[in-house]
């Protein structure tokens, strides 16, 4: 069973995650102390965290933490104005990045604070 997105938005912010902006289910957050943007968005009601591509090469050591799940292909979204674009269904190349969904509250915590630490090197 997934958290809620009051759940995952809470413990952002108790992480210290800052939040600049919510646009059309999407909100966005930095990382504390870091430039990073991540994006928390609602898919039907199960939250989503969704991370820059470049972190793909440490996406199945995200997903290997316990209540963290990987989906399969990269989100598309155009509200994630941090990310890279790329061609998706239409004319217009959209932003994109890695997204996952998780069964707990300790596993988002735990999963921001591996995040942390690949960031910071």
């Amino acid at each position: 069973m997934s958290i809620t997105l009051e759940q995952a938005a809470s413990t952002l912010n108790e992480l210290k995650c800052r939040t600049n902006f919510n646009i059309k289910n999407v909100t966005e957050y930095m990382l504390p102390e870091l430039k990073e943007a991540v994006y928390l968005h609602v898919e039907g009601k199960v939250p989503l965290l969704i991370i820059r591509p470049a972190f793909e090469v440490f996406s199945t050591e995200l997903a290997t933490i316990e209540g963290v799940h990987a989906k399969y292909d990269y989100y598309h979204n155009a509200q994630m104005t941090r990310f890279p674009t790329r061609q998706y269904k239409g004319l217009n190349e959209t932003h994109y990045g890695l997204a996952f969904r998780f069964d707990n509250v300790e596993a988002i915590e735990l999963f921001i604070k591996r995040l942390i630490q690949i960031v910071k090197g």
